[in-house]
């Protein structure tokens, strides 16, 4: 803790000077000349008092009266000069300094510094080898980059789903009849899901019909030829022709080898699907016929479904309807809080995957900095304090590989008592000794925030010493002094001569007694019992400034030349020897 020092000490307490009251300022340092006069003033003090003791004694063993006699010390009022110091010490350490730890174990290949080696940033420091590092860097890629694929496709099922209209039409896409329609049994207002199954529609307007023939006329039987249909049912007979030919390998009962013909016909209106039929086909005159019937289907099928998820607001469809391509035969009207909560959904999975994306690359970013980590660099100008790692060893993550220092400027940390804490200003000039070594520098911060101890707060203090001639070494203790404040050609009294007092009105205040014949112009009521002051003083209030160990500086209340009370010298016979009193 940082403590007032007189600077004149050792001369005042040789003069025998008196202790001062608790309630005077933090302790200062005054000028030589004031000093001597004090020096002179107090040895007449103790001169007088021994006089007083050696007469009392006299007096006493010759037969005088048993009376103690008391000897009144004054002081003046004069002009002086005060300063203040606060001193204290603390810890000096390099205000720059890096640890290079590893991060990731392997084999230390190469070490390019030593101890005592002076470096500059950006200076090579160690090389080492990691297969455990470059795995975790492959692996920390492979993993961005499935991240972003599926950042990528949470944002494309976004996009798909807005384009997705808010109301759509189930329509046809040629010309038919509605099949199977009863089977869906729906209602207006109804929820119906995206492609769920609305009706069937069928190409009537044509047949098919699939018959098998021999591969005897596989050479007679072409696409587009034409052929002739005969339908039992309606003893009709209707011009087609032939649209496919697969080449499959049918074996009758009667061991007859036979590939597959299909051939369509315009429907008149009156074909029906699973109508029996028959076809025949001419070639070189010669009428071709097929091995047996085969039965009518129409020409082509398709499921009418649902083009989005909503509420069926309309729906136009019975069994064998008529419908022309492009006719609507159900609306459905998307719900918007569903659309909504789809849309929060998709942000919400989308977000998520921004989040895996962002996680990934902290993950490759610290793998990478940990390759960093196997060829160290200096970051800072300095000396190498340490080196914590050998060529060719294995060595451990958390290993502290090189300690550098920039020991041109180093910091004290010291601790500031709350009394002197108004005192300390950044950027103050303050004195450093080391054993006989003087430095200088400046209080670069002070804390607002003090650490409490045994009920004293003390307040953290940084101090910059600027060390390029290298007297300051990392971990040495230092004293420091500063200089709080100073008063030139001011009022001054001795310490002794200000007492605490309170007055009849409660208030707490510093009072100097001042000898007069009649009462001065501005006394105060006390309170407190000062039966010990004698008669001809009387208590003024003075207002204080800064003090050294042996004198207080007056701001107001009294004037330069006064006669003050500072105590008295008992000789009392009944103890024997003498007493000084304030």
């Amino acid at each position: 803790m940082a403590e007032v020092i007189d600077q004149e000490k050792q001369s005042t307490e040789a003069a025998g000077a008196p202790s001062g009251f608790s309630d005077a300022a933090p302790v200062q340092k005054r000028r030589r000349r004031n000093r001597k006069k004090i020096i002179r003033r107090i040895i007449a003090l103790v001169l007088v008092a021994a006089l007083a003791g050696g007469g009392f004694y006299a007096w006493k063993r010759f037969g005088g009266p048993k009376e103690t006699e008391k000897e009144i010390l004054r002081d003046t009022v004069s002009r002086g000069s005060i300063t203040s110091m606060v001193n204290g010490s603390g810890a000096a350490v390099a205000k720059n300094s890096e640890s290079v730890t590893l991060i990731a174990g392997g084999k230390v290949r190469e070490v390019y510094v030593t101890e005592g080696d002076y470096v500059t940033a950006g200076t090579p420091l160690f090389e080492i080898d990691s297969t455990e590092v470059e795995e975790a860097i492959a692996t920390a890629r492979e993993r961005v980059r499935n991240a972003e694929t599926e950042l990528a496709d949470r944002r494309n099922e976004l996009a798909e789903f807005l384009k997705k209209p808010t109301e759509a039409d189930a329509v046809a896409e040629y010309n038919g009849i509605l099949v199977e329609v009863g089977l869906q049994k729906m209602n207006l207002g109804d929820d119906v899901a995206e492609k769920e199954v609305l009706a069937k529609l069928v190409d009537n307007t044509r047949m098919r019909l699939t018959l098998y023939f021999s591969y005897a006329y596989e050479n007679d039987i072409q696409i587009g030829q034409p052929v002739s249909v005969s339908i039992p049912v309606t003893m009709a007979s209707i011009p087609g022709e032939v649209i496919e030919i697969h080449k499959v390998d049918r074996v009758t009962k009667e061991g007859g080898r036979m590939f597959e013909v299909v051939v369509a016909m315009d429907n008149p209106g009156t074909l029906t699907e699973e109508m029996t039929a028959t076809a025949t086909l001419t070639t070189d005159g010669e009428t071709i016929y097929p091995y047996e019937p085969g039965k009518l289907e129409y020409y082509r099928s398709t499921v009418i479904r649902s083009p989005m998820s909503g509420s069926l607001t309309s729906y136009n469809a019975r069994d064998y309807q008529k419908v022309q391509a492009g006719q609507g035969i159900a609306h459905i009207q998307a719900d918007l809080k569903y659309r909504e909560e789809e849309i929060k959904n998709y942000n919400t999975r989308i977000q998520s995957a921004e989040e895996s994306v962002k996680d990934a690359n902290e993950a490759l970013e610290k793998a990478m900095k940990t390759t960093e980590s196997l060829s160290g660099v200096a970051t800072i100008d300095g000396t190498v304090l340490s080196v914590g790692i050998q060529q060719g060893e294995e060595a451990k993550a958390g290993t502290v590989a090189v300690s550098i220092a920039d020991t041109s400027t180093m910091i004290v940390n010291a601790m500031l008592d709350e009394m002197y804490i108004s005192y300390a200003k950044v950027g103050m000039m303050v004195n450093i000794k080391l054993w006989e070594n003087e430095l200088y520098g400046t209080i670069e911060s002070v804390s607002l925030t003090a650490n409490a101890e045994n009920g004293v707060a003390r307040f953290p203090m940084v101090i910059s010493v600027d060390n390029s001639e290298g007297l300051l070494m990392s971990g040495a203790y230092v004293d420091y002094s500063f200089t709080a404040s100073q008063s030139e050609d001011c009022l001054i009294v001795s310490i002794p001569c200000v007492k605490s007092a309170q007055t009849t009105d409660g208030e707490t205040v510093k009072v100097i007694f001042v000898e007069t014949d009649v009462p001065p112009e501005n006394p105060v009521e006390l309170a407190t019992d000062m039966m010990q002051i004698p008669e001809g003083f009387w208590p003024v209030v003075v207002e204080t400034g800064i003090s050294d160990s042996n004198n207080i500086e007056i701001l107001s209340g009294v004037e330069e030349g006064m006669s003050v009370y500072a105590g008295v010298v008992e000789n009392n016979s009944g103890m024997g020897g003498m007493g000084y009193y304030f």
